[in-house]
């Protein structure tokens, strides 16, 4: 008679899903014992780098990835990038070891204690099944809840002694792999509404978020604002890029402070958001939300960022399927400007040490190919970042949609095994600033073993500059450790075995990028900056 654990893994086989992110621990190894060899086990030396290994790969194959973590104690230390994840709405399916069912109400050492609560609210369903024979259903159920709209994590805590159980025929039924509906398309008559209102306005402008990123509608986001002639603002914190920054219809990406925001929208009527939040907020300017006399339509697949707008009506929709649907119902009109919206990229001074962070960017950008995936998570220096590197194709930028830092170092790490497996084989490009690079440090390590295409860029400046301009923001003078002295970068990144490089001058830069472009695996190059800092008001 087959075991829970041979129903199991025979599920994941049937649905495609044979690559395990982990970090093993006592509680995990019933389940991974004579591991399968059509399986792949990802290994992270901590859980935050498992989880955000997985998001990367996640969403660089448009599919669930299976996480494995060490019960209660190694899912704490993954909840930041649990909390991107969800953000980020990546399919996950995350499990942890529980305790032996003999001896879980004692809650011995290792006990995940309320285990289903743990992860909460960063998943969308958290389980632990009432008997060893729900496992292999409970995966269904797990793979079908993270992947419909709006897709994200989901949590299954597993006992050790649930592997080894007998799976009765009988019980077999309910263990068969089943596809689910991952799109939601418009309501008719709401999709007609809006067009007419579309129609109505005299000078409407659009907004766009990662959603059309995530639904591949990059094509169809741009025929919408083409038919309308309107400029395109991205999203305030967008974590995919969701318009080609290169097209003359882009105006931008938008303040995140909600006077700043509402300002910059001045001069129209009507305001259509597609796939994004009405808005990422932070920090708090006060202001109008709109400008006096505009009205907001707000079209999303996720009910809850439908609720928590604070203005505007909405309509719940797969971005591609509304701006499909969109399209042959709205009358087509000429631009109002024929010029780019936005002007060229600055000149930066490449000449002056050490570099300015635009200075530093323009070096980086100079020995990138063509087509090149790019990951962020240099908070200070995202002005220079949005300004030098405007994405043009898309599925090829990538940051965390939290706010929380360690999730750019494994998220590389999984976005490069993506581009492997799918056999696009672009080479990944990360910038990181200098204190990012420390929350997951360890993820190089994986980077290195796994062979993977990465060049880490981290722009030193020895500070946490973003909470410096915070620091200016909010009038909080002399808030102590903000400052970062001593930190060798080169020989952290060499002690994880990757070839490091201190990259002074913007000739230097340029060479070391591209020198770590043509050698195989992962690579390191600190980049010292100016200790310059932005307001965070412009």
């Amino acid at each position: 008679m087959r075991t829970v654990k041979d129903v199991t893994y025979g599920l994941l086989r049937q649905l495609g899903l044979t690559t395990i992110v982990g970090n093993p621990g006592s509680t995990e190894e019933t389940f991974l014992k004579n591991f399968p060899n059509d399986f792949r086990y990802v290994l992270a030396l901590q859980e935050a780098s498992v989880v955000g290994i997985a998001d990367g790969l996640s969403q660089g194959l448009r599919k669930p990835v299976i996480v494995n973590i060490h019960t209660g104690a190694g899912l704490g230390n993954a909840m930041g990038c649990l909390l991107t994840a969800y953000q980020n709405k990546t399919p996950l399916i995350v499990t942890a070891g529980q305790q032996t069912r003999d001896m879980v109400l004692l809650e011995p050492l290792l006990t995940n204690v309320d285990a289903i609560d743990l992860p909460r609210p960063w998943v969308k369903w958290s389980y632990e099944p009432a008997r060893a024979q729900d496992v292999p259903g409970a995966f269904m159920r797990a793979v079908a809840a993270a992947l419909q709209p709006p897709a994200g994590p989901v949590f299954l805590s597993l006992p050790l002694d649930d592997w080894d159980k007998e799976m009765p025929d009988s019980m077999l039924e309910g263990t068969a792999p089943r596809t689910v509906a991952t799109r939601v398309g418009p309501d008719p008559e709401r999709l007609a509404a809006f067009a007419h209102r579309i129609n109505a306005s005299l000078r409407p402008v659009l907004v766009y978020g990662s959603d059309i990123a995530r639904s591949q509608a990059w094509e169809a986001g741009i025929a919408l604002a083409e038919r309308l002639g309107a400029p395109v603002w991205t999203a305030p914190f967008a974590e995919r890029t969701p318009f080609p920054e290169t097209h003359p219809l882009h105006a931008g990406t938008l303040p995140a402070g909600i006077g700043p925001l509402g300002e910059k929208l001045a001069g129209h009527d009507l305001v259509v958001v597609v796939g994004a939040p009405v808005f990422r907020y932070y920090p708090f300017v006060a202001g109008r939300y709109l400008p006096a006399g505009m009205a907001l339509l707000h079209v999303t697949d996720d009910p809850g960022l439908s609720a928590k707008a604070p203005v505007g009506d909405s309509l719940l929709s797969d971005s591609r399927l509304f701006l499909e649907a969109a399209l042959p119902l709205l009358r087509a009109r000429s631009p109002a400007a024929i010029a780019p919206l936005r002007p060229a990229p600055l000149s930066a001074d490449l000449g002056t040490l050490p570099l300015s962070a635009a200075a530093g960017m323009t070096a980086v950008r100079r020995a990138c190919p063509a087509d090149f995936v790019l990951v962020e998570e240099s908070p200070s220096n995202v002005p220079e970042m949005q300004d030098i590197f405007r994405i043009d194709r898309p599925d090829s930028f990538y940051t965390f949609a939290s706010g929380g830092l360690g999730w750019g170092m494994p998220a590389a790490v999984g976005l490069a095994l993506a581009e492997r497996d799918s056999g696009r084989n672009r080479p990944v490009v990360v910038l990181m600033g200098d204190g990012s690079f420390q929350y997951s440090v360890q993820s190089l390590y994986s980077a290195v073993r796994q062979q993977v295409k990465v060049v880490y860029v981290v722009f030193q400046n020895h500070e946490y500059a973003i909470l410096k301009s915070f620091a200016e923001l909010e009038r909080t003078p002399h808030v102590p450790g903000l400052d970062l002295p001593g930190i060798d970068i080169v020989s952290l990144a060499r002690g994880y075995g990757a070839p490091a490089a201190l990259a002074p001058t913007a000739d230097e830069v340029s060479a070391a990028v591209g020198d770590a472009l043509k050698r195989p695996g992962a690579s390191v190059v600190v980049v010292p900056i100016t200790r310059r800092f932005h307001s965070l008001l412009g």
